[in-house]
C-alpha cells in the first residue's frame, strides 16, 4: 500500500485585511497539514497542485515559511511534487522562477510540459538536470501540467496524445492540473467542461486538481481539495482541506482531512431600519451581538480568535455621516476581542432612501413622481411645495422629450415658479 498527500492553493505570503496574523494563518495551515498528514502518516510523496505561493515575487517571510516544512520533508525522504498555478507561474519569456529554483536546489520536483512549435511534449524526470514532465515514485507515475487559464480546453488534446504515449498500465497514473471546472464555480467565467475531463480517464487513475478554493470530487477519480485556508471572508463557508490518499492493488481511497489550523470566521448581519438616531442603532446592534456571539477568551479555549464580519443593511434613519463605522469597529473589537472586525456598510442613507413606501404595483409614472417629490421635500426651502414642484419637473421633462425649444421650456419654468412664489407669500 502507498500513501500520498494531495494539497493545493496554499498561498504562502498572502496579505489580507492588512493583518500580519492572517498572513501567519496560511503558514500555520501549511505547517499543521504537513506535520499531521505527511510526516506523521509517512506518505510516499506530497502533491502541490498549484499556487504554493500567492505571488511570483516571494517575500522573505513567505520563503521562510515554505522552507521550514520543505526542509522537514526533504530530511524525512518525502518528495514534494509541484506544478505552477496562476499565482506563482513564471513570467512569460523568463526562464527563472522561485519554484524552478526550489526544484534546482532539491527541495521540490517541479513538473512542467515542454512546449515546442510542434506541440506539447511530456519528458521523464531527469534527476541530474532536475527537470521533467512526469516522474515515477513508489509504483506511481505522476504527470505535471502548467496553468493554461481559459485555453485549457484547447491544450487538452495535446496532453491527451502525450498521456496515451507515456502512461503505464502497470503503474497507478496521477496527473496534476490547475484549473476551474464547469459546474463548480459561483461566478460565470470560462471553465473546463466535465466532458473534456473525461478524455483523460483512459490514462489517468487520479486527477489531482487545484485552483478552485472549495472542495469537490467527480466520479471517484477527480479530486479538488480546495485551498488550505480561506483566502477571504467570502470563502469561509467553503469546505476545504487536504486529501490523504491510499493506493493498493491499483485502487485508491481519498479522505479529505480538515483537522488542522483554520481561522474561524463569524458572519453577522444587522438591519438598521427603524432606528432614528445613531444611539438607538448602537444599542440595538450591541444587544443583538451579545445574543449571537461570545467574547473570545484565550484562557478558556485553544481555538484562535475569530474574524468577525458585520454587514449593516437597510434604510438609515439619519444622515450617513452620523454612522460612525470606525467607532463601531473599535467597540466590537474591545468587547468581543476578535482577531479582526470587518464592517460592511450596505445601508441606504436617508439622503437616498426616496419613495421607500411606494408599492411595486404602482405605475412607473406615479413612482417617478413620488421619487422626485421625495427628493424635493428633503430641502427645507421647498418642502411645502414638493408636490407642485414635482409636477413642474415632470412637465419640463415632457416638453424636452417632445422637442420643445429650450427657450420655451425656460419660459414655462419661470412662469410657474413666479406663480408658486406668489402662492407661498399669500399663505
Amino acid at each position: 500500500m502507498t500513501k500520498f498527500l494531495h494539497i493545493a492553493d496554499i498561498h504562502l505570503g498572502i496579505r489580507r485585511y492588512r493583518s500580519e496574523e492572517r498572513a501567519r494563518d496560511f503558514f500555520f495551515a501549511w505547517r499543521d497539514c504537513i506535520e499531521k498528514y505527511a510526516l506523521a502518516e509517512r506518505v510516499s510523496f506530497v502533491l502541490i497542485a498549484g499556487d504554493f505561493f500567492d505571488a511570483r515575487k516571494v517575500e522573505p517571510q513567505a520563503m521562510n515559511h515554505a522552507m521550514l516544512c520543505l526542509t522537514k520533508l526533504r530530511d524525512a525522504g518525502i518528495p514534494v511534487v509541484v506544478i505552477e498555478g496562476n499565482h506563482d507561474c513564471h513570467e512569460s519569456g523568463n526562464s527563472f522562477s522561485w519554484l524552478r529554483s526550489l526544484s534546482q536546489w532539491g527541495f521540490i520536483k517541479l513538473l512542467e510540459p515542454v512546449h515546442e512549435e510542434s506541440g506539447v511534449i511530456l519528458k521523464p524526470w531527469d534527476e541530474i538536470m532536475r527537470k521533467g514532465s512526469f516522474i515515477d515514485i513508489d509504483g506511481m507515475r505522476i504527470f505535471g501540467s502548467i496553468w493554461y487559464g481559459s485555453t485549457v480546453a484547447q491544450a487538452l488534446p495535446g496532453l491527451v496524445d502525450q498521456l496515451r504515449q507515456h502512461h503505464d498500465d502497470n503503474l497507478f497514473n496521477v496527473m496534476m492540473l490547475h484549473t476551474d471546472v464547469e459546474g463548480q464555480l459561483n461566478r460565470p467565467i470560462p471553465a473546463l467542461p466535465v466532458a473534456r475531463i473525461e478524455e483523460l480517464k483512459s490514462y489517468i487513475d487520479y486527477l489531482a486538481l487545484g485552483h478552485t478554493h472549495k472542495n469537490f470530487e467527480i466520479d471517484g477519480w477527480v479530486y479538488n481539495p480546495g485551498s488550505l485556508e480561506a483566502c477571504s471572508v467570502d470563502e469561509f463557508a467553503n469546505i476545504r482541506g487536504a486529501y490523504l490518499v491510499e493506493v493498493s492493488q491499483g485502487r485508491h481511497t481519498a479522505e479529505l482531512k480538515r483537522d488542522y489550523h483554520q481561522r474561524p470566521v463569524i458572519r453577522l448581519g444587522f438591519d438598521v431600519s427603524g432606528r432614528s438616531t445613531p444611539e438607538e442603532l448602537h444599542d440595538a446592534l450591541f444587544d443583538q451581538l451579545r445574543r449571537e456571539i461570545r467574547a473570545h477568551n484565550p484562557d478558556e479555549t485553544d481555538a484562535p480568535a475569530p474574524v468577525v464580519e458585520l454587514s449593516l443593511r437597510g434604510h438609515l434613519g439619519f444622515k450617513n455621516a452620523l454612522l460612525e463605522i470606525n467607532r463601531l469597529r473599535d467597540e466590537i473589537g474591545s468587547e468581543f476581542r476578535p482577531l479582526l472586525t470587518l464592517v460592511r456598510n450596505q445601508t441606504i442613507p436617508v439622503e437616498y432612501a426616496v419613495a421607500a413606501g411606494v408599492s411595486e404595483h404602482v405605475s412607473r409614472v406615479e413612482r417617478e413622481r413620488r421619487v422626485i417629490e421625495d427628493l424635493i421635500a428633503r430641502d427645507s426651502r421647498f418642502g411645502g411645495q414638493a408636490a407642485a414642484l414635482a409636477g413642474l419637473v415632470l412637465e419640463a421633462k415632457r416638453l424636452a422629450l417632445t422637442g420643445e425649444e429650450p427657450a420655451r421650456v425656460v419660459e414655462m419654468i419661470e412662469h410657474r415658479m413666479t406663480q408658486l412664489q406668489a402662492a407661498a407669500v399669500e399663505n
